[in-house]
């Protein structure tokens, strides 16, 4: 765990063929349950000033802001890959005001890594754009608040951010990269209106955050605001109509994952067990390693972090999107794995029933839903 970022071995600089890649993939499946994600906050600095989020500039001072080290960050990927980590997500605060992004996304993707950068865009410029993909950006995921361009700005508090927001789009296009909208759900959205107001923007998808209240861990992006504390009345429609955007745009939420959303709502019994913990993390700029941004502590440091301290309880107890909605489309892959490794182990039984799985057709239908847009990194 102590080996340093320059002593590992990258990826060739040779890109591996699409077959090569699947044979990993199912590897990683056979041997893990599937590849795993890490959300990195690099840092808890935020240039906006957003009304639903505790990372906003007036109510984080600059005097705490933290930015992982440059030594530390990078042997903290390391470990990740060696983990079956294969998608870095990248985010904050506002991960694009750390100084080592670009160093930090060249050593991820050498290694094999997908990288996604999680910005609200107001630092983005056509050259860093470049930067950022020549060293190995594959996917940007941009915040928008509202169907409107002035009350986008007004709760982020960035004027003149969605000028940049359509110039980045226009960039991504003519550099082949793909751009997702994260539209987190709160009473600033009107969904008949969000569709045409994205398309202005230059966005093609959209993927829906569900509000967060409270959090267990250090991670920032909640608040008890007005904006988000929805009743349960609300936030049933609100999934209903993510459901119905789907229709005409598209909507990277599964809809198996929206209605799993709604039993959570309603008490009722869910399918799909979270991975956080097992296949999913939050690694902190502190190195700490969390199972998710719920969680009331961390499992451990990264330079402790191995096998030993995954988690899998079947917890369900939150609903934050980037966890729930991969675990959706994760737990085939999973089950598989099980199966795979009771019929390895002589456990004939188990591994049927691994492969019958309450929620394993559900999942499969997930992945197809988003295949389109999974396709794209």
């Amino acid at each position: 765990m102590d080996q340093s970022a320059a002593e590992l071995p990258v990826a060739p600089k040779r890109p591996k063929s699409r077959t090569s890649r699947a044979m990993e993939t199912l590897q990683l499946v056979l041997d893990q349950g599937g590849p795993g994600f890490c959300q990195f906050a690099i840092n808890n600095a935020c240039n906006a000033n957003c009304g639903f989020c505790n990372f906003a500039r007036d109510s984080l001072p600059k005097d705490q802001w933290i930015y992982v080290e440059r030594q530390g960050g990078l042997d903290a990927i390391s470990t990740m890959y060696r983990a079956g980590v294969r998608y870095l997500v990248f985010t904050g605060g506002e991960p694009t005001l750390h100084p080592n992004l670009v160093e930090f996304t060249r050593h991820a993707s050498d290694l094999g890594m997908k990288v996604v950068l999680v910005t609200n865009a107001g630092l983005l410029k056509p050259e860093k754009i470049r930067i950022l993909h020549e060293a190995g950006t594959s996917s940007f995921i941009i915040s928008v608040d509202a169907a409107s361009e002035e009350l986008h700005e007004n709760n982020r508090g960035l004027p003149g951010v969605c000028d940049k927001i359509r110039a980045a789009n226009k960039v991504f296009k003519e550099r082949g990269i793909h751009s997702t909208a994260s539209v987190t759900a709160s009473r600033l959205v009107d969904y008949e209106k969000l569709q045409p107001f994205l398309t202005s923007l230059g966005f093609t998808s959209v993927t829906f955050s569900y509000p967060v209240t409270e959090l267990g861990s250090n991670f920032l992006g909640y608040s008890a605001s007005t904006l988000v504390n929805q009743s349960r009345e609300e936030l049933l429609a609100d999934f209903d109509k993510m459901k119905a955007m789907k229709s005409g745009f598209q909507v990277v939420n599964p809809s198996a994952s929206l209605d799993e959303m709604k039993r959570h709502v309603n008490g009722g019994e869910q399918k799909f067990p979270c991975l956080g913990g097992y296949r999913y993390f939050y690694l902190d700029w502190d190195l700490m390693v969390w199972r998710c941004h719920y969680w009331e502590k961390p499992m451990c440091h990264i330079s402790e972090f191995d096998e030993t301290k995954l988690v899998r309880d079947g917890c369900t107890k939150c609903m934050i999107d980037c966890y729930r909605d991969s675990s959706v489309m994760q737990h085939a892959a999973v089950s598989l794995h099980d199966s795979y490794q009771a019929f390895k182990s002589g456990r004939v039984a188990d591994g049927f029933k691994a492969l019958g799985r309450k929620g394993n057709l559900g999942s499969l239908g997930a992945v197809m839903e988003e295949l389109p847009w999974l396709l794209r990194f």
